[in-house]
């Protein structure tokens, strides 16, 4: 689901992964045309990230145990 809103509305992808700041600056950027491609694959990359780190996050937990 992050995905598709990565790619449609990118700025919503930033709010849903708690970067709030980087969602307005997305937002700005997206209001111009030429700047939604940029802003769509900045949010499809930072979702990838923040979708890792989570699995790494998840895996340090486990081998903590």
């Amino acid at each position: 689901m992050r995905l598709f809103f990565a790619i449609f509305l990118p700025f919503v992808a930033f709010f849903t992964i708690d970067r709030p700041l980087a969602g307005l600056i997305c937002l700005v950027l997206q209001l111009t045309i030429l700047g939604w491609i940029p802003a769509a694959l900045w949010a499809v990359y930072s979702v990838s990230q923040y979708e890792t780190d989570k699995k790494i996050e998840k895996s340090h937990r486990r081998s903590k145990k």
